[in-house]
């Protein structure tokens, strides 16, 4: 098919094959992680938001080839069935969504966000997920998860 890459996929060693053409979201859509969603195909809606080396990318404008040898983390890799991190946690406990084909990528980068700043404001939180588009209009349930989610941080009552 194309070049073999090598990269940490969730946590796991992975080899993974990509053309020169292929976009990160392609690539991880083949390995049958479907959490990061097309939608816009121009970056600018983050549904197809994911984690490359702790900082969250559009894997459908980043050419796979340019992740080789990178750690790769999507919605999938975040908690397990039984045992979901904070955020995901938070955005359950708040219904934070409506049809949620965004909440992937508003998990993805919501965590993004709390790794690096564990006591977001409000306009912090809103500004960190901009990038995310939510068609339904859940956010001020968006935003009321992320907040509780660094609250239940701060409390030690979960983990990213």
């Amino acid at each position: 098919m194309g070049n073999q890459m090598r990269v940490v996929l969730n946590g796991q060693d992975a080899v993974l094959d990509a053309a020169a053409e292929d976009t990160l979201l392609e690539v991880l859509r083949r390995q049958q992680l479907h959490g990061c969603r097309e939608s816009c195909g121009q970056g600018v809606c983050g549904t197809c938001t994911v984690l490359v080396d702790g900082h969250s990318v559009t894997s459908c404008l980043l050419l796979a080839q340019l992740v080789d040898g990178s750690d790769i983390v999507t919605i999938e890799g975040l908690g397990q069935p039984g045992h979901l991190n904070v955020v995901q946690e938070a955005f359950v406990r708040e219904a934070a969504f409506q049809c949620g084909f965004c909440t992937p990528g508003m998990i993805v980068s919501a965590t993004e966000l709390l790794r690096e700043n564990a006591d977001p404001t409000e306009r912090e939180i809103a500004e960190h997920l901009s990038g995310n588009l939510c068609r339904c209009g859940a956010y001020p349930e968006i935003l009321r998860a992320v907040r509780l989610a660094a609250t239940m941080l701060q409390d030690g009552d979960g983990s990213l």
